[in-house]
């Protein structure tokens, strides 16, 4: 009996760039079909249901895995850091693509995917569902990142509280509003919104997104879970790049553009993801209209669980 042969990939980094990896490992897999995949991660949940990985292994719990499937095993590596390349950080390819040109890899239009299985789906459902009391639902995602971060707030990607307000406001008679924010963030003020600010799994927040009718998100993990899921939504960004980050299934909405600012701590990237102070460019007028809420909401109002975009 032949010797089984491995791709190895690892992922490190938030949840978000472990959804979109998932794009890559089905390139590996295209690539070399005979060898199992194994996955080395920070976040192992979501990766367990996908049928053409083999093994996932979180990062930092890996017992034998040296003698397992490395020494004088057949094993390809796939780690290098796709941050770190010409074409992430001039921001001319989307990341799924830098990290494929990374390694080698011809991509071929791979997407994200996600797979909640039955009883999981049934588990989201039957708690989720009778809250809504027959309305379809809409999901704000104001604020992502970890969820242990203590700020209020984070300028470089997290959602305006009054963006917020206003979208729930318009929607609140037809919709069932539900907020996914950090604990330490802004409620929506809106009588009515369910706010989800405590720890969730991955898979429920993940399946979350299955159940909705409409979806208004940030550069955080739910808007590459909406891709996985193939459910356009409407996107809003601000420090970071939608074209590195985004989905062209999406609406993209970007902020206003930024006045030019010294940045000396800045390196390779020019604002980090954490939402320095010391880098915020606005002044305090630009704040009232840093988005274009009609967009906005003629985006929502337009928005439907079919892509008509495609993929790309």
């Amino acid at each position: 009996m032949a010797e089984k042969k491995y791709s190895i990939f690892q992922i490190s980094g938030g949840l978000g760039k472990h959804i979109a990896a998932t794009a890559v490992a089905q390139v590996i897999k295209r690539t070399y079909p005979d060898r199992e995949l194994i996955i080395l991660c920070a976040w192992p949940e979501l990766w367990a249901n996908l049928p053409f990985v083999y093994r996932v292994f979180p990062l930092g719990n890996t017992q034998y895995f040296y003698e397992s499937y490395v020494d004088g095993k057949d094993s390809l590596f796939f780690l290098q850091e796709p941050y770190f390349t010409t074409t992430h950080i001039n921001k001319t390819h989307r990341l799924v693509e830098s990290w494929c040109l990374l390694n080698g890899l011809e991509y071929q239009n791979e997407q994200p995917v996600l797979k909640i299985n039955v009883e999981q789906k049934k588990t989201i459902r039957n708690f989720y569902e009778p809250k809504f009391e027959g309305k379809p639902l809409l999901l704000i995602h104001s604020n992502g990142g970890l969820f242990t971060n203590e700020r209020p707030f984070c300028w470089s990607r997290d959602m305006p509280i009054e963006i917020a307000n206003k979208v729930a406001k318009h929607f609140i008679k037809s919709h069932f509003v539900m907020q996914v924010k950090r604990p330490a963030s802004p409620r929506i003020e809106v009588e009515g919104v369910f706010v989800r600010d405590e720890p969730l799994s991955n898979t429920e927040l993940c399946g979350l997104v299955e159940l909705t009718d409409k979806r208004l998100l940030i550069d955080s993990s739910l808007q590459h879970a909406a891709a996985a899921f193939n459910l356009p939504s409407t996107v809003l960004w601000n420090a970071t790049s939608s074209v590195i980050f985004g989905h062209s299934l999406h609406t993209n909405i970007q902020a206003k553009p930024k006045p030019h600012k010294s940045l000396p701590n800045s390196v390779y990237f020019d604002y980090s993801f954490d939402a320095n102070e010391n880098e915020f460019p606005y002044e305090e007028e630009d704040l009232k209209d840093l988005y274009n809420l009609d967009q906005i909401i003629d985006s929502l109002e337009k928005q439907t669980n079919k892509p008509s975009k495609g993929f790309g």
